[in-house]
């Protein structure tokens, strides 16, 4: 897994690029990231960086959430023991924590805050990863598109009804479904990951990326952004 940053669904606009075309375009406030935790092949069998993002209020975290960042809340057993204490990050608790399993040792240390520009540039393509929005318990025909029955005379409150569902036809004896038959159900609230979107724009300042298309999640939601591993190929160029 290539290392990302968290960052929050601002909304979508549109930019004209240098050629005076239009793109559709969602802005995405990434980062600031700090390193919480730094995973090793000695210590924990594998290569990761712990990062946390958007800092939560002292008053609202609990004691665990407090030491797990700060090097002033380590119970006094620990601290006459006589074992070396665990590196902390020295900064607010944090909202949201999530670790990216690396290929190789980190060369970051714990409390480094990783920056939107200092992992992406313009120009690059990243995967966006979000949950989708939840619509509740839906029908057919709005998850998965179906017609309905006909609305004529003879036809009496079905209009939106699935149809037949077994199908003796199948040789399946008692005429059960098919399985994957696609039925109403739970629609959305989903992880949903948009590959190959390409950077417009990165605003250093105020912690901005603008990718070109759109993403999943609502506005304010949570999402994911790394680099991609799987790059779109031109025509002409070789797979």
């Amino acid at each position: 897994m290539a290392l990302g940053l968290m960052g929050t669904k601002v909304g979508m606009t549109q930019v004209f690029d240098d050629k005076g075309k239009i793109a559709p375009v969602t802005i995405l406030e990434v980062g600031p990231c700090p390193v919480l935790q730094v995973r090793d092949q000695q210590r924990d069998g594998y290569d990761a960086l712990q990062l946390g993002y958007k800092d939560k209020l002292r008053r609202k975290a609990n004691r665990a959430e407090r030491g797990h960042v700060s090097s002033g809340l380590e119970s006094k057993r620990r601290q006459q023991g006589g074992k070396p204490l665990a590196a902390k990050a020295d900064c607010e608790p944090q909202t949201h924590i999530k670790e990216f399993r690396l290929e190789k040792p980190a060369e970051q240390k714990v409390g480094h805050v990783f920056q939107a520009a200092e992992l992406f540039k313009q120009g690059q393509h990243v995967d966006v990863i979000g949950n989708s929005k939840g619509r509740g318990t839906a029908g057919v025909m709005k998850m998965w598109n179906y017609h309905g029955l006909p609305a004529s005379h003879g036809a009496k409150k079905v209009h939106r009804s699935i149809g037949s569902v077994g199908s003796v036809a199948s040789n399946r004896g008692s005429g059960r479904p098919k399985k994957g038959k696609k039925m109403p159900g739970r629609y959305g609230a989903e992880r949903v990951t948009v590959r190959n979107l390409t950077i417009v724009k990165i605003d250093e300042v105020n912690h901005l990326i603008l990718v070109r298309g759109a993403v999943p999640g609502p506005n304010g939601g949570l999402i994911t952004i790394r680099p991609t591993n799987k790059k779109k190929v031109s025509t002409g160029e070789q797979k």
